[in-house]
């Protein structure tokens, strides 16, 4: 049997004749959830994968027939596809070329994340009051993600790019799979416990499956007690997750999240340098109309002739005092007036003016004598008169 000898552009062809000839598989209709829909709305086509529990197809619908689509597909949608089984010749893929579509109902992963979504807004986890605000600058980021993705590089080029003064600590974590979910809470778990400023969780782009991990009840109460601000970077633009909800921050990307943590740092010395001028101009204002104002004051009459200044002042203490002497000497002349009148008034009162009128004085042993009572007979007193004393004996009493 002679070998068929081909290029591979002519086995590509010759398969596709083999499928589009097949009569079963020219007008097929598929069941099954769509999964890693994107709609190039440059061109118009989409392109999915449609999987059911045991097998997945990818397959493209184009724009003519995509434009006549009543609902709007997304991740997760159980539908039935009808089209044909062909083989793009540019690459050899084997795929489904969808010619109509019609939803069936939530696949199993959209009704679970809806089912969860609902739960924790209930309970208020996704309220804005909870949100807390990003530090301003950071000292340290925990990065909670795979350590073999591209989506860490991406975080740690930008944030040393940035902000090199924060520092960033790798949580290495599974981000898709059945263990995912575990793995990330551990990670984070770990996390708590390094101090930092905030979190970063997520990792890059993938299909619904692959994100899945991210939709975890666990997880997102795990976020929840968070005692610092997390950011959630899953996925790309389009991507939501239950960690998107629930984290203090959502970024459409790994890198975003980056630039959302930290300043960048030529801006902050844009800043300081724009302040800087601000303060320096500001001096120099005020020191030029310091000077304005010296100069002006160097050139008045106070200066030139200080005298002026003091002079009435001068007039003023002359007078004060001049004022306050001739006060000083009414108040003493008063005061003298009133001595003497004091005298006056004492000298009455002495009994040496009254010895001066003829009258006596009796003493006993130093002691005033005012009744004969206090003199028995016999007893020695002393008689003042107004020039001198008499030393006398009790002879007689003579009663009144």
């Amino acid at each position: 049997m002679e070998v068929l000898s081909l290029t591979v552009k002519q086995l590509n062809m010759y398969v596709r004749s083999l499928l589009e000839g097949d009569a079963h598989l020219t007008d097929v209709t598929l069941v099954g959830e769509l999964s890693n829909f994107k709609n190039h709305y440059a061109s118009g086509h989409c392109y999915f994968v449609l999987k059911d529990a045991d097998a997945a197809i990818r397959a493209v619908m184009f724009r003519g027939n995509a434009a006549r689509l009543s609902f709007t597909p997304q991740d997760g949608l159980q539908v039935a596809c009808r089209g044909y089984v062909s083989v793009y010749e540019k690459d050899g893929t084997y795929q489904f070329y969808v010619q109509a579509m019609q939803p069936l109902r939530q696949g199993d992963l959209a009704a679970e994340f809806e089912r969860i979504k609902n739960k924790l807004q209930a309970e208020g986890l996704f309220d804005s009051a909870r949100k807390r605000p990003l530090p301003a600058y950071p000292k340290s980021v925990g990065i909670v993600t795979s350590q073999t993705g591209a989506a860490l590089q991406d975080i740690l080029n930008i944030l040393t790019r940035r902000f090199p003064y924060c520092r960033p600590t790798l949580y290495p974590a599974l981000v898709q799979g059945a263990g995912a979910p575990q793995s990330l809470i551990s990670a984070l778990t770990a996390a708590y416990a390094g101090g930092h400023s905030l979190i970063i969780i997520g990792r890059g782009g993938g299909s619904a499956e692959d994100l899945s991990c991210f939709n975890s009840e666990a997880l997102a109460r795990q976020l929840a007690a968070s005692p610092v601000p997390t950011i959630s970077a899953v996925g790309h633009e389009t991507d939501f997750t239950i960690c998107d909800f629930v984290c203090d921050l959502r970024a459409p990307t790994p890198s975003a999240a980056a630039e959302l943590a930290v300043p960048d740092q030529n801006d902050l010395l844009k800043r300081l340098n724009l302040l800087f001028g601000t303060v320096k101009n500001r001096y120099s204002l005020l020191v030029g109309n310091y000077e304005r104002r010296l100069q002006l004051s160097l050139q008045s009459r106070v200066f030139r002739q200080p005298n002026m200044l003091y002079d009435p002042f001068e007039q003023r203490l002359a007078k004060a005092q001049e004022a306050l002497l001739q006060n000083y000497r009414t108040l003493l002349l008063q005061q003298q007036a009133a001595l003497h009148g004091n005298i006056r008034a004492l000298s009455g009162l002495s009994p040496l003016k009254t010895l001066d009128r003829g009258f006596a004085a009796v003493f006993k042993n130093g002691k005033a004598v005012s009744s004969v009572k206090q003199l028995p007979k016999g007893q020695d007193f002393t008689l003042r008169l107004r020039d001198g004393s008499l030393q006398c004996t009790v002879q007689e009493k003579l009663l009144p």
